[in-house]
Formats: C-alpha cells, structure tokens, sequence
C-alpha cells in the first residue's frame, strides 16, 4: 500500500492527478487516515500535522503519483442579503454561534439547519437549499472540539492570562472547544 507525507495545495502547478477521493468538509481535516480513492485503491495519509484540505488539493504518493481531494457535494443553505452590508449582518449573527461557514462576497454557505434558518429569514435574509461543495472559513472549523491531532500549537501562547474580565460570564474554558482564545467580543456594554 502507497503511503502519503506531502501534499500540493491547489493552484500549485503539478502533473495531473492519476486518482481521487471524494470527502466532505468534516472528513478533510486529516493527518493520518486510511483513504478509499474512486479507482478501487487505498493509500495511508501519514502527515506530520493535520492539514485542513481543500478541493483540488493533490496528495503526493511515494512513487510519486499524485491523488486529488474533490470536495463532496453536501446539502446546505445559500444566504444572500438584501446588499453586502447586511450580507456582512447575516455573517455576525452566524459567527455568533460559532457555526461553519463558506463566505463569498455575494452569498454565505452553512450546513442545512431550519433553526437557524429560522432565525436568517426573521433577519430579512434569502435561504435556498442547494447541494455543492462545503469549503468553510478555517477560524470557523477549529471552534469545533473532538480533533485530538489539530495541527496547530495550544498549550502555551503565553497570553492566557492577560486579559482582564471583570465579569466571569463570558469566560471561556476548555469545553468551549475554543481553546481559551479570546475571539474578539465587546465587553463594554452599554445599556441606555
């Protein structure tokens, strides 16, 4: 079985690719991981860091074949807003909450929820199913928990403690899955 250590993101000149593998958004953030290619063939991803792939990423084999990542088809939402200022409204509310999200200057692509829906269509936004591919905005992947291999650095930044909350209910802890960021809020509220 082939083994891959290196990879050529997409955009990057290369030879064409000899095979594929198809994954979804949540299957792309790999460092080692037995992959299925679409010509019947399996190869073992073996990275020094995890690697967040986007589509037309292509996986250098040890003989040098390369296999190209082709980002599945996924069912979401499209959100479009009346202009790009509440288009960058819609953005807020659903960074909000910390939820994936594919951001182009005319449309923002989230995974199908009627929840939030919901909430969007209350805000004035345009929610249409579509199925494309899910390549969601980096910031917005690493919020989420459960990965123990990410391939970026937690344990000492050496600013855990410098902001200064006067108040504990926006503390973040461990089990936010933020790592203990601080991610930008406005602590200075203002009640008229």
């Amino acid at each position: 079985m082939q083994h891959v250590h290196s990879y050529i993101p997409a955009g990057q000149p290369s030879d064409p690719a000899t095979a594929k593998v198809e994954l979804p958004h949540d299957l792309r953030h790999l460092r080692r991981k037995l992959l299925h290619l679409d010509n019947g063939e399996m190869v073992m991803l073996d990275l020094k860091e995890a690697v967040l792939f986007a589509d037309g990423d292509k996986l250098m084999l040890e003989n040098g074949d390369l296999v190209e990542i082709v980002a599945a088809k996924e069912k979401l939402f499209e959100i479009t807003g009346r202009d790009r200022l509440h288009l960058t409204e819609l953005a807020w509310h659903l960074g909000n909450r910390h939820l994936p999200a594919e951001i182009d200057e005319e449309r923002i692509l989230i995974q199908r929820d009627h929840v939030i829906r919901s909430m969007l269509e209350g805000l004035g936004a345009t929610v249409t199913p579509v199925e494309t591919a899910f390549q969601p905005v980096r910031g917005a992947y690493h919020a989420h928990g459960g990965h123990d291999h990410h391939g970026h650095d937690h344990h000492d930044h050496g600013h855990a403690h410098e902001h200064d909350h006067s108040h504990d209910h926006h503390e973040h802890g461990a089990e936010c899955g933020c790592g203990g960021h601080h991610h930008g809020h406005d602590h200075g509220h203002k009640h008229g």
